[in-house]
């Protein structure tokens, strides 16, 4: 799963690296080192086809989905073509861009955190499915999730669900409102980044906090 990661540029700077230099910006967050679910991030999406920024808040619940479904911070990949997800698919596709996520290891009460970023070191084009717009009760109605994958190997000694990132061209092709919610999900699968371009390093327990915040958070400590 992905619940929590690092945005610790600017989303100017993100966007810029994804060659969305004329994009509308909306967006008044600060770079954060422990995003936390609950909170208001930038996602960069298409509307009426113009490129936008906005800060949308990360959770999700659908309106008529109130007691029946509990608030998301993921959706899986193999479940975005069901009746819950579909309509995002369609016409709510967006990137989250970040510097890396983070997941944990060992037992509970001993769990060992993890920064897990591009060998490069370039963005994380990470998939979300987001509504955009107003709610009327509940916060999440107008939210996003992350999507995410099963884990292959040497990522599964981190974790077995993994954000669903792309190179900036892929990622690109998914906001694409021409493309098909069938289309999309395959562009997904077909093109999700393998672990090995992925590296990852140990980082001390105070990124379990969440409202902790600073550069030392994804520093790497000894074993």
């Amino acid at each position: 799963m992905c619940g929590r990661f690092d945005q610790s540029q600017t989303a100017r700077d993100y966007a810029k690296a994804f060659g969305w230099t004329d994009a509308v910006f909306d967006s008044e967050s600060e770079p954060a080192f422990n995003v936390s679910p609950g909170t208001y991030r930038p996602l960069m999406h298409l509307q009426d086809g113009v490129r936008h920024v906005d800060d949308v808040f990360w959770s999700y619940q659908a309106r008529w989905a109130k007691d029946k479904v509990p608030v998301c911070i993921n959706a899986r990949m193999e479940k975005l073509t069901n009746r819950y997800w579909r309509s995002l698919l369609k016409n709510g596709r967006a990137i989250a861009a970040a510097d890396g996520w983070y997941e944990w290891t060992g037992e509970k009460g001993h769990k060992q955190p993890w920064h897990i970023h591009r060998k490069d070191r370039t963005p994380l084009y990470m998939l979300a499915l987001a509504h955009f717009g107003s709610f009327t009760e509940n916060r999440a109605e107008a939210g996003f999730v992350i999507v995410t994958d099963d884990a292959s190997g040497g990522m599964l000694d981190i974790h077995d669900r993994r954000p669903v990132v792309l190179d900036a061209a892929d990622a690109a092709l998914w906001l694409d409102p021409d493309l098909s919610a069938e289309q999309a999900a395959e562009l997904a699968r077909r093109t999700a980044l393998p672990p090995e371009a992925f590296e990852w390093h140990k980082v001390g327990t105070a990124v379990n906090r969440v409202g902790t915040d600073g550069p030392r958070i994804a520093l790497p400590i000894e074993d």
